[in-house]
């Protein structure tokens, strides 16, 4: 008999726990022990579930105890029954066991419970672990109780709570997963296809790919899920929440994607893949700029950042890690990646490569916890031949809907988005292709408003760069002489005729 758990209890059942740890630690480091106990919980109890399975299968326990019956070994001593039982120096016994299991797994499991403090008794005494397992242990998190899916979306739902409490620094952490879906249909992952996210955070870019197919009936399973992340926690959180998904193609790495790329071919190169999905930290100044310079991987042939911005060094990685012939990508960015002067030698060999595909501007709040608005760009490494040499431009600022101070895309505003994207045509006010040559006579800028009519300008939160701002003035103030210069000659034309 099973005691199945429906969403709602699931995510009071999570959230319970963070009400335990409220107080006691920031908000910001609940994730590095309320996942890590969820995630020891769920493999235990599905340890035991297997073990059932088998004894009723076979009639044998100990032959339910080998290994080929489980997914996960769980060594003598370290289920969660065993650290239930501890009642002093819980945090000592929880990360024995959590160690010991990741030993246990090698190819699977190691260092997917993270660094926590487990031993610090200053920030958790005995008896708030002993809260925490106790609030744990009144569900079990079997598959029967609880399958994959649920799981994944109390998880997520766990992830957003975590990122609304902890503030402005969450965007790091959590991508708004409306704007996730959107990116996803866009770039449309094929069954068995590689998915890619350089700056993974918690996984959902690569989880959504596999989401999104699975709901299209297709299989989803044998989807090819690469990410890289900077902070060790959480790239930990991202691999827990590839398996409690149920993916087991899933490959996380720790570390600076700039500085140390994880994927590599086995001719040392960067390795390609099909789909890359990404939400690179913006603008960020502590990189090191010499070294990308002389990057061994080719990554600087547009040429070689600012130090306060290192938008397109990200930008190139993703470009150089695009499968030639299958290789589409969709970059969620700060608007000014399209105009800032200081990088336009940059976005010239950018536009004149010929991979942009879209630039689809959207509304206010979208960046998470920040008013800035969001613009992502597509790229693709083999266009359809009536698309080379064009860029589709999008003015989606008003495709936005905001409900108790969260702004999110409606479906009716990711299907008007998408019908434009799919059509690749100009549509009134909204949308609109240029040519490579119409781009280059307006110096290479992609600013929406100069080829969207109707457009507003937008611009990066923050204190406004004034030599930026008069620099793009004078481009649109440019682009208005010369049209109303066209209308003029046309006109004049016609009265001569």
């Amino acid at each position: 008999m099973t005691d199945q758990i429906s969403q709602r209890e699931l995510e009071n059942y999570l959230w319970g726990a963070a009400v335990i740890l409220r107080g006691l630690i920031d908000a910001g480091d609940y994730k590095q022990y309320i996942f890590p106990l969820v995630f020891l919980k769920r493999i235990s109890d599905v340890y035991d579930e297997e073990h059932a399975a088998a004894v009723a299968t076979y009639g044998d326990v100990e032959f339910a105890d080998l290994p080929e019956n489980h997914r996960f070994a769980i060594p003598n001593g370290c289920h969660w029954s065993d650290v239930r039982a501890v009642t002093e120096n819980i945090g000592a016994a929880v990360l024995r066991a959590m160690r010991a299991i990741e030993s246990a797994n090698p190819d699977t499991l190691p260092g997917v419970f993270g660094d926590g403090d487990w031993g610090n008794k200053n920030l958790l005494p005995d008896s708030t672990l002993a809260d925490l397992i106790e609030h744990f242990s009144t569900r079990t998190l079997s598959i029967a109780n609880l399958p994959e899916d649920e799981l994944g979306n109390g998880y997520e739902y766990l992830i957003k709570k975590f990122a609304d409490d902890s503030g402005h620094t969450a965007q790091e952490f959590y991508t708004n997963r409306t704007l996730v879906r959107l990116m996803t249909l866009m770039l449309q992952p094929q069954p068995g296809e590689s998915v890619y996210d350089p700056t993974c955070g918690t996984g959902g870019m690569l989880i959504s790919t596999a989401v999104e197919v699975k709901r299209q009936g297709r299989e989803w399973r044998n989807l090819r899920l690469y990410g890289q992340e900077l902070n060790h926690g959480t790239s930990a959180i991202a691999r827990m929440n590839l398996f409690l998904h149920g993916i087991a193609d899933g490959h996380i790495a720790h570390g600076d994607t700039l500085a140390r790329p994880s994927f590599l071919d086995n001719k040392g190169g960067l390795r390609t893949f099909d789909v890359v999905l990404a939400n690179p930290p913006y603008s960020i100044k502590a990189w090191n700029r010499d070294a990308f310079a002389k990057d061994p991987y080719g990554r600087n042939m547009w040429g070689v950042p600012p130090q306060g911005r290192a938008d397109y060094a990200f930008f190139q990685h993703i470009a150089r890690s695009l499968d030639p012939d299958t290789g589409r990508a969709a970059i969620l960015f700060p608007h000014g990646v399209l105009f800032r002067r200081e990088e336009s030698t940059l976005r010239a060999a950018l536009v004149k490569s010929d991979l942009v595909e879209c630039v689809l501007g959207l509304g206010a709040g979208l960046f998470y916890n920040s008013p800035m608005e969001a613009v992502v760009v597509t790229l693709r490494a083999n266009k359809p031949a009536h698309h080379r040499g064009k860029v589709l431009l999008i003015n989606a600022v008003n495709e936005v809907a905001r409900e108790h101070a969260q702004s999110f895309l409606r479906g009716t505003h990711q299907e008007k988005i998408l019908d434009a994207y799919r059509g690749f045509a100009d549509v009134p006010q909204f949308a609109s292709v240029a040519t490579l040559d119409q781009i280059a006579d307006k110096g290479y800028s992609l600013a929406i408003p100069l080829y969207v009519a109707g457009a507003k300008a937008a611009r990066e939160d923050g204190p406004i760069d004034v030599v930026d701002a008069l620099a793009d003035w004078r481009q649109v103030a440019k682009s208005s002489e010369d049209a109303i210069t066209d209308v003029v000659a046309r006109l004049r034309a016609e009265v001569k005729a």
